[in-house]
């Protein structure tokens, strides 16, 4: 399954975050202390440990959790574009942090660690946009069991949510209930953006891609409108993009002769997109909803 673009031309914020997690995960772990970086209601309300509240938000406590994590930040890294996606972190990762504190203040369960540590706030958050605006593009059966190309994703996330059973559960379900807030819009928070020097900022501070060979490929940006002048201009982009894949792959000629589905339009059409360029799209993606999607936000990116 096609998850985004091959890795983060096109997300520095994302590649921050992960680059972030996966180094104080580490450093933490030599020192032998990710497993004591769990919350509990003594350290927040009896001892005023609040540099646990930081941490907790990045480190994971343990190796498999570690590996699971950072494969569904990388995953989800498209879902949402740069600017945006950096509000998405700070409301989620803040709410669910406040919904965490707020749990312990009412158990206030004596047990040392009561939850993990780890960003599973903004994890399981972005699970609510990934199960309603990504579409299933394949299905399979396995033994009569029904599956798509995404139920990879939630199989890991499972993996993930029941690693420490209640000590990432209870984080996990914080994290839905903010993915949920954010989708909801509450506040009009889905209209806020930071300035672009945020956004500059993050892109200056990422690390150089170690893939040279391989070409910018496009960010995902699902959330919001699209305003008429940028239509027009993702149209003209996606012409000269179009022209510009043809010359270089020469496809065959049957691919333009593709007529595509309204189903296939409206899905485009949901997420924003331009119904014309939409068509267009399908059209040299032989229909292929994850195809055209990519070859929409391609053009919108140069």
């Amino acid at each position: 399954m096609n998850g985004g673009p091959s890795g983060f031309h096109n997300a520095p914020v994302t590649k921050a975050f992960v680059i972030t997690s996966a180094l104080f995960t580490v450093l933490f772990g030599i020192q032998g202390r990710s497993s004591k970086l769990g919350l509990s209601y003594q350290d927040i309300f009896e001892k005023f440990r609040i540099w646990k509240l930081i941490t907790s938000s990045f480190v994971f406590s343990s190796t498999p959790e570690l590996m699971f994590g950072l494969y569904l930040l990388y995953y989800f890294r498209r879902q949402i574009g740069s600017n945006k996606y950096s509000v998405f972190i700070l409301f989620s990762g803040t709410l669910s942090l406040l919904l965490e504190v707020t749990l312990l203040s009412l158990l206030k369960d004596t047990t040392e660690n009561l939850l993990t540590s780890g960003p599973y706030g903004l994890i399981f958050a972005s699970f609510i946009p990934f199960y309603l605006d990504i579409p299933v593009s394949t299905r399979f059966r396995v033994f009569g069991v029904n599956f798509s190309d995404k139920s990879f994703i939630y199989l890991a996330g499972l993996q993930l949510l029941l690693s420490s059973w209640k000590r990432s559960i209870i984080p996990g379900v914080c994290g839905i209930i903010a993915g949920s807030l954010y989708r909801l819009n509450i506040l009009g928070i889905r209209k806020a953006k930071f300035p672009e020097f945020v956004a500059s900022f993050f892109s200056r501070l990422s690390l150089p891609s170690f893939s040279s060979s391989s070409p910018p490929t496009p960010s995902r940006n699902i959330v919001g409108t699209i305003s008429p002048n940028t239509v027009r201009r993702a149209e003209a982009r996606l012409l000269s993009f179009l022209s510009n894949i043809c010359f270089r792959s020469q496809p065959a000629p049957m691919a333009s002769s593709v007529e595509p589905s309204e189903e296939a339009i409206a899905t485009l059409v949901s997420m924003g997109f331009d119904r014309n360029a939409a068509r267009q799209a399908l059209v040299h993606a032989r229909n292929d909803v994850n195809a055209a999607t990519n070859i929409l936000l391609e053009a919108q990116s140069h």
